[in-house]
């Protein structure tokens, strides 16, 4: 698919170990990267190219384990997810979500 350049420019910087093309593949992963890894600047970017529902659908069912708890709070809030529920979590084989720790700095059972 042929993406703008400037969109092109913002996958770049936003997913920066894959090619552009590859990271716009994949609308709520790019957005989800952008979400919480972009600056105000590249959300207004963004905004150009994609509607407000794509960033609601994001927050619906975010790529998993990208989002940090500040961006996750702030962009529940933007669209007014209030209480702002939990920080999804990666879930991996063998484990229930009840398992897996709130913070990636807390080690997993072995």
């Amino acid at each position: 698919m042929n993406y703008p350049e400037d969109l092109r420019a913002l996958a770049k910087r936003v997913i920066w170990f894959e090619e552009p093309e590859e990271a716009l593949k994949y609308t709520r992963r790019f957005l989800t990267y952008l979400m919480t890894y972009g600056t105000p600047e590249d959300v207004k970017l963004a905004e150009r190219y994609y509607a407000a529902s794509d960033f609601e659908a994001t927050l619906d069912e975010p790529a998993p384990g990208i989002f940090d708890i500040g961006s996750w709070r702030e962009w529940n809030a933007r669209y007014q997810r209030v209480p702002v529920p939990p920080l999804p979590k990666r879930v991996l084989p063998g484990e229930t979500p009840d398992e897996v720790p709130e913070t990636l700095f807390v080690p997993r059972r072995t």
